[in-house]
């Protein structure tokens, strides 16, 4: 992965070799010598943006999926006087 970088005068004067470069990876485009956008292709886009699944979805089981036999045994909890 290449990372390019290019003034805004440059990616203006430029666009077409911009393009070919985001093919390679990240071009950042600077504004007075700050980056202030990045060309990516569409497909770094989509990769970037997927929805990551939650610990909630990846814990979730389809019906199909639950056939699993659990029985905790029951816990007894007893409280006892403070010790100061």
């Amino acid at each position: 992965m290449t990372i390019t970088t290019l003034s805004s005068r440059e990616f203006n004067q430029a666009t077409s070799e911009a393009k070919k470069a985001a093919a390679d990876g990240p071009v950042i485009i600077t504004d007075r010598g700050r980056p202030s956008h990045v060309l990516m292709t569409f497909q770094s886009y989509l990769h970037l943006t997927e929805q990551r699944r939650n610990i909630i979805d990846e814990l979730a089981m389809q019906e199909d999926e639950a056939d699993i036999d659990f029985e905790p045994t029951r816990s007894t909890i007893t409280t006892r006087p403070a010790d100061f």
